[in-house]
């Protein structure tokens, strides 16, 4: 790949950052489309075919896993295919090429493990294992608010209105704003763990303003949510994993069974359109034409 290759790249990671991707999708997907370069050699991309791409998935299915033994995923290519559709959409989108070799194109989706909502009585277990007065905040932000883990990883303590009871999203997926209503038990124990433990950690430049702050005081991370779920998973008895996006897919899930409207739950999750609620919720494609 050369500097030219390099700097199309770059300028497609400035254009998913402006469209509102996360850090890691605006990351994956630019060294998705690096591997493609990779692959071909010098390239312009006016001048890749249908072929061109076919070649290079069809390497992608021969390669080794260096983390396991075997081949691939089928997830793990599709991301590719997904980077690569994105990828020469923007070149269409801003000019630089004049016919787009993948709208020709047709990849089969890979089947993708179901993510099954949790029970009640598993969300229930969750809060009876948790510890602390943070590992309840985590629980209640990824399953009484419905967060992205994006949006948790963002919050800030003025983002909490406790008198109101509102919690502001600044910008979500697609620079969305959104206010999420919180219940009385959800203030009550956020703002006890303000008092009781966020208080009194020293935060760092980098936790500065932040709601829920790491073991050395920075912005609570990702993957530091992950492993606090984790272990608390550990601790209820849980065996099946259990991902923050499944407590965002519970909540959505349980709100419809108690009878809230689809509309609802889409302005809670923070969805553009229904179509996107129903991947989460499960709702028929008739009801929501219904709607």
């Amino acid at each position: 790949m050369d500097s030219h290759d390099e700097e199309i790249t770059g300028l497609f990671k400035l254009y998913l950052q402006q469209l509102g991707y996360n850090k890691s999708t605006c990351y994956m997907l630019p060294a998705c489309v690096d591997s493609f370069f990779s692959y071909q050699g010098t390239i312009a991309p006016w001048d890749i075919t249908a072929m061109h791409i076919t070649s290079f998935i069809e390497d992608l299915h021969t390669r080794p896993n260096k983390k396991r033994e075997g081949g691939l995923s089928e997830v793990y290519i599709y991301h590719h295919v997904y980077a690569m559709k994105l990828f020469f959409s923007y070149l269409e989108e801003t000019g630089q090429i004049s016919y787009n070799p993948m709208n020709v194109m047709t990849f089969k989706r890979p089947k993708y493990n179901s993510r099954e909502p949790l029970t009640r009585e598993e969300v229930s277990q969750l809060f009876e294992a948790a510890k602390t007065m943070k590992e309840i905040v985590v629980l209640h932000l990824f399953y009484s608010c419905g967060l992205r883990r994006s949006e948790a990883e963002a919050l800030q303590v003025r983002d909490i209105h406790l008198k109101s009871g509102l919690l502001y999203v600044r910008e979500g997926k697609g620079h969305k704003r959104r206010a999420i209503p919180i219940t009385a038990k959800v203030s009550l124990d956020i703002e006890a763990y303000y008092l009781q433990e966020r208080d009194k950690c020293q935060a760092t430049a980098r936790g500065r303003g932040a709601l829920v702050l790491g073991v050395m005081g920075d912005r609570m991370s990702g993957n530091g949510y992950n492993k606090l779920l984790k272990g608390i998973c550990q601790r209820a008895g849980i065996e099946r994993a259990i991902s923050l996006h499944h407590l965002r897919h519970s909540i959505a899930t349980h709100l419809l069974e108690n009878g809230m409207t689809v509309e609802f739950v889409r302005d809670f999750l923070g969805h553009s359109y229904l179509e996107a609620t129903q991947v989460y919720t499960k709702v028929s494609k008739q009801k929501i034409r219904s709607i």
